[in-house]
């Protein structure tokens, strides 16, 4: 025979779970620190940087060449 599920005791299980996967996939994402932040934004910034010194002044295109 098969056994007796409480239907309200299911769906409250399986929300639960789906919040908790929500709750550790946020985590990944938001929980950082101030210094990890900090880090990451320096590390785009001299990306940038060194991107915009590498460009050249005149775009053949613009100039109608």
């Amino acid at each position: 025979m098969a056994d007796v599920v409480n239907l309200r005791q299911f769906r409250k299980h399986k929300a639960r779970t789906e919040r908790e996967t929500v709750a550790d996939q946020n985590r990944a994402l938001h929980g950082r620190t101030k210094a990890e932040k900090a880090r990451d934004r320096l590390t785009a910034d001299r990306a940038e940087k060194f991107v915009d010194g590498h460009r050249r002044d005149s775009d053949p295109e613009k100039s109608g060449q």
